[in-house]
């Protein structure tokens, strides 16, 4: 599946409104996701990751998760080990997106199967450059699987 054709939906599991309202406009600015959906807390992305994979016959975009560590109810490395260790969500891939810059946070995320890991940066502009080429990444040059893929 080509995503580059406007088929990419993202979940941003992210309970600071300021992050997601920047997020999103940086999104909207490059125009090339169709459609991205918020999550306050890991309960909340885990139940909505859950229910797309069951559409996913009826559906044709895939889904990327953006992922922020420290979340109410449920953390997101809890999260990613929830989808990493489920046969029919292991193939969805998800990138942190967090404002921890430590080592051990990092190497945590990979080997619990993260595809990637962002540091929010502190300044505004930078922070909305950031999201730019994540996007033009994920919806250019890498290639995503549906959100339930064949055999």
């Amino acid at each position: 599946m080509n995503v580059a054709n406007h088929e990419l939906e993202i979940l941003l599991a992210e309970d600071n409104e300021d992050d997601v309202i920047l997020v999103r406009e940086s999104l909207e600015e490059v125009q090339i996701v169709s459609h991205v959906q918020v999550a306050r807390d890991g309960v909340e992305a885990l139940e909505y990751v859950r229910e797309r994979a069951k559409e996913a016959a009826a559906r044709t975009r895939s889904l990327l998760v953006l992922l922020d560590i420290n979340m109410p109810r449920m953390n997101g490395f809890e999260v990613l080990s929830e989808m990493k260790s489920s046969p029919a969500l292991k193939h969805i891939p998800v990138v942190m997106l967090t404002t921890s810059r430590r080592e051990e946070d990092l190497v945590k995320s990979y080997r619990i199967g993260a595809a990637s890991y962002i540091t929010k940066p502190v300044n505004f502009e930078i922070f909305r450059d950031v999201v730019t080429r994540f996007a033009l990444y994920w919806t250019t040059v890498s290639r995503i699987p549906p959100t339930r893929p064949r055999g």
